[in-house]
């Protein structure tokens, strides 16, 4: 039986939710510049995801937050591109099949609100988050989409929802 659940973020959560992601991002070599690091949205994601079309969830198992994702529309290509977003999981959380079920959690949000694509940028050194996306349909792309301010970023993907 599984001690985690998956649910949208509250206000409680957003110190938690800023240490995970800056704690694997430093555990991953990750440049702080140009990528999710630096982002001012870290400081209160649920007021950042509290839009049309946003969600932010986390991971908890007793309490504590073990991973989280969310899914926006990606800016300058909203209509039909949504992007999944700050897609991160503790090492305590990875190889449980944590990560395969927030992907779906994730997915299943996006199609609810009518996106037709999901995108997403990752660095090519983050091989296991790179099999989860392949393993769930997701494809490269030779260029970047939208405008995410990531430049750090190099390998891209979507996947098609529909």
């Amino acid at each position: 039986m599984s001690t985690w659940k998956i649910r949208e973020i509250q206000a409680e959560d957003n110190q938690q939710v800023r240490s995970l992601i800056r704690e694997v991002l430093v555990e991953m070599g990750v440049p702080k510049v140009g990528t999710a690091y630096e982002d001012r949205s870290l400081d209160d994601m649920t007021k950042t995801y509290n839009a049309p079309k946003m969600a932010y969830f986390i991971v908890e198992e007793n309490g504590k937050v073990i991973g989280s994702a969310g899914i926006a529309p990606l800016t300058g290509l909203e209509e039909e591109y949504c992007e999944l977003q700050k897609m991160y999981f503790l090492p305590e959380a990875r190889g449980r099949g944590i990560g395969m079920a927030m992907m779906q959690h994730c997915l299943d949000f996006a199609r609810e609100q009518g996106f037709q694509k999901c995108y997403i940028e990752t660095l090519p050194y983050m091989e296991n988050a790179r099999k989860l996306y392949r393993k769930t349909g997701f494809e490269s792309v030779e260029k970047p989409l939208g405008n995410t301010g990531h430049y750090n970023c190099t390998v891209f993907l979507v996947k098609d929802l529909m």
